[in-house]
């Protein structure tokens, strides 16, 4: 009898140790959660790496991880082409894409978006010398810029495609595209209109013209279908609006 009580012990502790294990691994799985942000860091002010610390900074990012903190909930910003993004979130390579993304009828058919945070709209740049470009009548003939993926690009290729361009020079990132408008390369640039602001901010030789020619709202893109983090950073959004940090991070950068 002693020794059964002893092995009756022994498968009781041995169940009792197993329960509380799988019990703090399913916890410690939840909190650990780590939500990947994708972004694509030359597209100031809303993504770009900071010179001094190497970090990727921007309005976006700052917004993205307020948000995360009031839904208590972890981010990590990784960097990737801007033309992958949507892809990546469609996929779940990443959780969350933020980078200055239009909310388009394309892109809504393979990602869901949060609820707008910013307007932006399509300007044109050219040089700053130059007089023959006023508006989108005077792109008759010329050579446009554009970053691939973006609704700038998709614009251009609409004027290309009525003739109206002569051809569209697609590169990865806008830093580029800005560097072949002020070196010669291009006539023109379509670009979404605060970041173009940004870089005439800081680079010598652009201007930009005309009225905007697109109306674009940017939000956060996720899984279609995610609707549990869909419905937690509209929530931080609303929340980050209300007690005043989106007005700070608005004043900071714009």
């Amino acid at each position: 009898m002693k020794k059964f009580l002893t092995i009756l012990l022994a498968l009781t502790l041995m169940f009792s140790f197993a329960a509380c294990g799988g019990s703090d691994d399913a916890g410690s799985s939840d909190e650990a959660k780590v939500y990947i942000v994708a972004t694509e860091p030359t597209f100031p002010p809303f993504e770009q790496v900071d010179e001094a610390t190497g970090e990727i900074t921007g309005f976006d990012i700052e917004l993205i991880q307020a948000i995360a903190d009031d839904q208590g909930i972890q981010i990590e910003v990784q960097q990737m082409g801007f033309d992958a993004i949507t892809g990546a979130v469609q996929t779940g390579v990443a959780d969350i894409g933020a980078s200055g993304m239009s909310i388009t009828e394309e892109r809504l058919e393979t990602v869901d978006f949060t609820d707008a945070y910013i307007d932006a709209g399509l300007t044109i740049a050219v040089p700053a010398d130059n007089t023959d470009i006023n508006g989108v009548e005077d792109l008759q003939g010329k050579v446009c810029a554009v970053q691939l993926g973006t609704t700038g690009a998709a614009e251009a290729m609409r004027l290309f495609d009525e003739g109206i361009l002569a051809e569209v020079k697609t590169f990865n990132t806008v830093d580029v595209v800005m560097q072949e408008l002020t070196t010669g390369g291009v006539d023109c640039v379509i670009n979404d209109k605060p970041v173009t602001d940004a870089y005439m901010s800081k680079m010598e030789g652009i201007k930009q013209v005309g009225e905007p020619i697109v109306s674009d709202s940017y939000g956060f893109a996720v899984m279609k279908g995610n609707t549990e983090l869909l419905e937690k950073l509209n929530a931080g959004l609303a929340n980050v609006k209300a007690n005043g940090i989106y007005d700070e991070l608005i004043a900071k950068y714009f």
